[in-house]
């Protein structure tokens, strides 16, 4: 991390709570910006895959079969 982001860092960890996550929002927020090739790329994908699907080269999946798969259970003690 550069001295500048370690100095804002320090600066931020003093804010009280409500103040920080306004920060971090706005932080993420400016990551979150539009691009239109990765926005095409995704839907050229989305239109391949249903194509895919339309010719029965790839099935529907349950979204609960989905979620099951992939969902975690706390450990028991």
């Amino acid at each position: 991390m550069t001295t500048t982001a370690e100095a804002l860092s320090a600066q931020a960890a003093q804010l009280p709570p409500a103040e920080r996550m306004e920060v971090v929002e706005r932080i993420l927020d400016s990551l979150d910006q539009p691009d239109a090739a990765l926005d095409t790329l995704w839907a050229n994908e989305a239109s391949d895959r249903l194509a895919a699907y339309r010719r029965g080269e790839i099935k529907a999946v349950a979204l609960s079969d989905v979620i099951a798969k992939y969902q975690t259970t706390a450990p028991r003690t």
